[in-house]
């Protein structure tokens, strides 16, 4: 089960590939995916293949990729030339004080306790083994392994004493984010991980390296080095593309099946805390002021998350979710963290917007800042409509009489409207800014118009659909709800003329 010899990982057709054959093909262009991998690994699983690719190129003094596997068998085994065996390739190494494929050397001394399946080793903590069943790959492959050990040592966070977590992320109850860019098929919004990776590493290897934390040259796999109790790495001594791990696990093979044992560690292996994540990760948004790495600790990768991320000014954009100079073409914008809270997690939350190839250019413009502001206003005047008339149905249609509950009632209908709202955010966006750089006025009304009569439209959807719900005494639900209806169409006229220039008042005015 050497990952250099070995045909171990499937990709998408059912062909298997050694690791180099596997960075072969895809500097050809020819995978399509891997049908093994589980979608919270996917992002794990593309960071590590990245900045493998991109250290072993750097280390051969390599510019170009490599489309036969020879080349990159030599060029891999380039970063661990003191290893003739291939351990750190291997998924199990006899003897536990040589490392194996991201299983750092047995120090000795420790207790260990064992591991059936390699989803019980993965990242996920589960609750009352409902969502994701637990410890079910009892029929796992080799790659099953492999997939387990990237998720678990280059994502994972704190989980309980002698667990620690990774040092790119702000705290162990954080989460590695990936935010990156992605170049898109025509006609189709899924990721080409070959065409994906390919723009990664070459964007990583045509960016100066100097000038960030870290030696350049500096100690790179983490988990060849020993690992002595106690003992800590200094981030400022690593390479910056280093490959972190973070648990003591080692791989066995008896009986015919792989199996695990893992063991505890006095600290984390890496001493980053006071980095707060902020480690050069050129998937890892930072914040400008207080300097960490974000998190998504609940909520989702929505419109407003990702403006505040790309577009706010708040955070600094990861290195691989800008466009280089040279790049056109449509490109998909992904986001991608396993949202994680204290000793739980709360979903693996995964958005994928696509970019037309005429804003790409733009994205990092005033014009896209602006107008993404300027849909987040005109959301919330609807927004707030839908709130003030469910909440005046529900107080009888006496404004004097709205109490916190009432507004309360409105939360449903406002996050179904949100949802909506989300969908709609990002094409109108795009149609605006390329109007407002093409200088055609017209189709900028255009364009703003429509996303108003969509949003509208969500709204009214929901105010209807709410309605019936509203608890009110019968005897004033008639006065409520027309009340409760004027009040919502005077906010929006109030606020956007534009939509009843050409309609009839009467029955607003009802």
């Amino acid at each position: 089960m050497n990952l250099l010899t070995h045909p171990i990982l499937t990709v998408a057709g059912g062909a298997k590939l050694s690791l180099p054959a596997l960075f072969a093909a895809m500097s050809r262009g020819e995978v399509r995916g891997f049908p093994a991998l589980r979608p919270h690994q996917r992002p794990a699983w593309h960071m590590f293949l990245v900045q493998l690719g991109a250290l072993t190129l750097w280390t051969a003094r390599r510019d170009t990729l490599l489309s036969e596997p020879a080349e990159w068998a030599s060029n891999l085994r380039g970063l661990t030339p003191e290893h003739a065996d291939d351990a750190p390739w291997r998924l199990v190494v006899e003897e536990r004080a040589k490392p194996a494929f991201l299983q750092p050397p047995d120090p000795g001394g420790l207790t260990w306790s064992s591991l059936t399946t390699p989803d019980a080793l993965d990242l996920l903590i589960t609750s009352r083994n409902h969502d994701l069943k637990q410890t079910v790959a009892e029929q796992a492959s080799p790659e099953d392994w492999v997939f387990a050990l990237v998720s678990l040592q280059t994502s994972e966070g704190y989980g309980g004493r002698g667990n620690y977590g990774i040092a790119r992320m702000n705290g162990g109850s954080s989460s590695r984010p990936m935010l990156g860019l992605a170049p898109a098929n025509e006609g189709d919004t899924s990721v080409d991980p070959s065409r994906w990776w390919i723009r990664d590493v070459r964007r990583l290897l045509a960016t100066p390296r100097e000038g960030g934390i870290g030696i350049v040259g500096g100690p790179a796999l983490l988990w060849c080095l020993d690992w002595p109790e106690s003992r800590q790495l200094d981030p400022r001594d690593l390479d910056p593309w280093f490959i972190e791990i973070c648990r003591r696990v080692r791989l066995k093979h008896e009986c015919g099946a792989l199996s695990a044992i893992q063991s505890n560690s006095k600290t984390s292996r890496t001493d980053a805390k006071s980095f707060k994540g902020n480690l050069g990760d050129p998937w890892a948004p930072i914040h400008r002021t207080e300097g960490k790495s974000f998190t998504l600790g609940g909520g989702d990768f929505d419109y407003t998350r990702l403006r505040e991320l790309l577009l706010s000014g708040d955070w600094s954009v990861p290195l691989l979710a800008r466009p280089a100079h040279d790049e056109g073409g449509d490109m998909l914008l992904v986001a991608e963290a396993l949202s994680r809270g204290n000793s739980k997690t709360e979903g693996f939350k995964s958005r994928v917007v696509p970019v037309p190839g005429r804003v790409i250019p733009l994205l990092s413009s005033p014009t896209v800042a602006t107008f993404s502001k300027a849909q987040m206003d005109e959301i919330k005047v609807f927004d707030t409509a839908l709130r003030d008339a469910i909440a005046l149905m529900a107080a009888g249609g006496n404004r004097d009489e709205i109490k916190r509950n009432h507004f309360q009632r409105s939360v449903p209908a406002r996050k179904r409207f949100d949802r909506k709202a989300d969908r709609l955010f990002f094409p109108n966006l795009w149609n605006r800014v390329a109007a407002r750089e093409g200088h055609d006025a017209h189709a900028e009304a255009t364009s703003k118009i429509k996303f108003l009569k969509e949003l509208q439209t969500a709204a009214e959807e929901e105010w209807n659909s709410a309605l019936p719900a509203v608890p009110c005494p019968a005897i004033r639900r008639p006065r409520a709800e027309a009340r409760a209806r004027r009040a919502f169409y005077a906010r929006l006229r109030r606020e956007h003329p534009v939509l009843f220039d050409k309609e009839e008042d009467t029955d607003v005015a009802a």
